[in-house]
């Protein structure tokens, strides 16, 4: 047991150096790409400040847009409840992609589960 796990850390060392290797050749010609791609996007000067100012604005501007968001979500919850009120008018289109709509979530919970438990579809590990 402890020999498979030493041949695994080996193996796992070798992996590690080979990505290091590349990322060395590589990552630097990536690096100013990637910069190059998106200079509309990055703030002149490019400090430690000028990122916490940033961070301050986005952490400020997401805390001020909650009332909007907060009406929408009412909005929406009267739309259902108007809906709900008037469920003899709806389609059977209407249903269908409701149906459709609650499959795909029900499906994003179960593809969760499964990649929380370690992509295993019988249970934990323990």
């Amino acid at each position: 047991m402890a020999s498979k796990a030493v041949a695994k850390l080996h193996q796992l060392r070798t992996k590690a150096s080979q990505a290091s290797q590349v990322l060395t050749k590589h990552g630097s010609a990536y690096y100013k790409q990637l910069l190059e791609e998106n200079k509309q996007y990055i703030q002149e000067p490019p400090t430690v400040e000028k990122c916490n100012l940033l961070s301050k604005q986005l952490f400020y501007t997401r805390l001020a847009s909650i009332p909007g968001r907060y009406d929408a979500f009412w909005k929406e919850v009267d739309y259902m409840k108007h809906l709900w009120k008037n469920r003899q008018d709806l389609k059977v289109e209407d249903a269908g992609i409701a149906a459709l709509f609650g499959l795909e979530c029900f499906a994003w919970f179960c593809a969760g589960e499964i990649v929380g438990r370690g992509f295993t579809f019988t249970g934990y590990y323990v």
